[in-house]
């Protein structure tokens, strides 16, 4: 039997069946943000790895898409915030499109929240204060990577590095980089979805329409 084949059964016959809770209309909070945080809250306590982590996918201005794991910096009733380099191809796809969407993969509670919407930059202020709290390492990393570019190993990663560290080896503090800030996603439609026996999975999504939110159920 070949490795292929191997791979392919084992592939078929992984399943879970999801039992670990349900999702009810009655029991939903008034806001998606209000419900966010009760679930992300449950997230912290019950030990979820980098429960902020999330997955954000992107597309650029021909519509070829692009997703990766950014961490939830904030959220609040404007929508969640994640910082990143503003030269990276996320910024560039979010510049060229002003869309995005985002999802919170909580596999240990058979949990998921979906956030889709446009995209903004956050204020100057809301980044400093980010950045504020930032360990100086990352604040460093920030300076000396090109991210998403092209680099010719390791070592010119730390070089770069290490150049960055004796630029501001006198400083108390280092200063956020001009290329660098948050991206608030404002959300036009954030579903929430818990697992549920025999794939009847509860999908409830808040939907908003011009400046008023409804919530619907969607088929599993």
């Amino acid at each position: 039997m070949s490795e292929s084949t191997v791979s392919t059964g084992t592939l078929s016959s992984m399943r879970v069946s999801y039992e670990a809770g349900s999702l009810q209309e009655g029991l939903l909070a008034d806001t998606w943000h209000e419900q966010l945080r009760i679930w992300f809250d449950e997230a912290v306590r019950s030990e979820v790895p980098e429960p902020n982590a999330m997955v954000l996918a992107t597309a650029d201005a021909d519509g070829f898409p692009s997703s990766r794991t950014v961490l939830c910096k904030g959220f609040d009733e404007r929508g969640v915030v994640f910082f990143t380099n503003y030269t990276s191809s996320k910024s560039h796809d979010l510049t060229a499109t002003r869309v995005a969407a985002a999802t919170f993969p909580w596999l240990t509670l058979q949990r998921q929240v979906n956030v889709r919407g446009t995209v903004e930059k956050v204020s100057s202020d809301e980044t400093a204060e980010y950045w504020a709290v930032r360990p100086r390492g990352s604040q460093l990393g920030a300076w000396a990577s090109p991210q998403s570019r092209v680099v010719t190993g390791r070592d010119a990663l730390q070089s770069s590095l290490n150049g960055i560290e004796r630029r501001f080896a006198d400083a108390e503090k280092v200063p956020v980089p001009p290329h660098w800030g948050g991206w608030r996603i404002r959300p036009e439609a954030v579903e929430f979805w818990q697992g549920r026996p025999d794939r009847l999975h509860d999908r409830l999504r808040f939907r908003r329409n011009d400046e008023r939110w409804s919530v619907e159920r969607l088929a599993p």
